[in-house]
C-alpha cells in the first residue's frame, strides 16, 4: 500500500483549535518534522483540512 510522507511547514498559531488538533493527531510535534502514514481516505481528509499548514508526497 502506498505511504504518504507529510512534512509540517507553517505554524498552527492563529489556526482554528480543530486544526491545531487535526496537526496534532498526524504526530507533528515541531515546525519541519516529517512524518509517514499510510494512505487511506481518512488521512487524506485530515491533509485536506490542514493542507495549507503541511507539504504532502507520496512514496511508494
Amino acid at each position: 500500500m502506498a505511504t504518504l510522507k507529510i512534512t509540517y511547514v507553517r505554524s498552527v498559531i492563529g489556526q482554528k483549535p480543530d486544526q491545531e488538533r487535526t496537526v496534532q493527531a498526524l504526530g507533528f510535534r515541531r515546525l519541519n518534522q516529517t512524518v509517514e502514514h499510510e494512505d487511506s481516505p481518512q488521512l487524506r481528509g485530515m491533509v485536506h483540512k490542514v493542507r495549507h499548514l503541511v507539504r504532502v508526497e507520496e512514496s511508494g
